[in-house]
C-alpha cells in the first residue's frame, strides 16, 4: 500500500520560511503539493515529475515556493520563502505513478495518493 507521510510544518511570522517534506514509500512519476484553508476549497501549488523535472506553480505562489525532489529517497520539498498570512492552510503531498498530462496536472483528482496533511500557519 503507497504511503505518503508530510513533516515540517509549523507556526512562522510573516516574511518567514518555511521547508515541507513528503517521503512516498515507493517511486513517483509526479508529486506536488497542494492546500487547503479553512472555509475553502482544496487549491494546487506546485507539482514536479520525475523525468526531466518540469515544474509548475500557481500563480499565488510562484517566485516564493519552490518545489524540489530527490528521486533516490522518494521525497519531495516544498521550500517558501517570503510566507504571508493567506499561506495559512493544511499542506498535502499528493502522487501518481504514472505522466499526468500538462493541463491536468493541477487538478485534484490526477493524483492517485495523498498525505494525511501538515499544518503551515503564518501569523504575528
Amino acid at each position: 500500500q503507497v504511503q505518503l507521510v508530510e513533516s515540517g510544518g509549523g507556526l512562522v511570522q510573516p516574511g518567514g520560511s518555511l521547508t515541507l517534506s513528503c517521503v512516498a514509500s515507493g517511486p513517483m512519476y509526479h508529486m506536488a503539493w497542494f492546500r487547503q484553508a479553512p472555509g475553502k476549497e482544496r487549491e494546487f501549488v506546485a507539482t514536479k515529475e520525475r523525468s526531466g523535472g518540469h515544474t509548475y506553480y500557481a500563480g499565488s505562489v510562484k517566485g516564493r515556493f519552490t518545489i524540489s525532489r530527490d528521486n533516490a529517497k522518494n521525497t519531495v520539498y516544498l521550500q517558501m520563502n517570503s510566507l504571508q498570512l493567506e499561506d495559512t492552510a493544511v499542506y498535502y503531498c499528493a502522487a501518481r505513478t504514472s505522466r499526468i498530462i500538462t493541463s491536468q496536472q493541477t487538478s485534484n483528482s490526477a493524483y492517485d495518493y495523498w498525505g494525511q496533511g501538515t499544518q503551515v500557519t503564518v501569523s504575528s
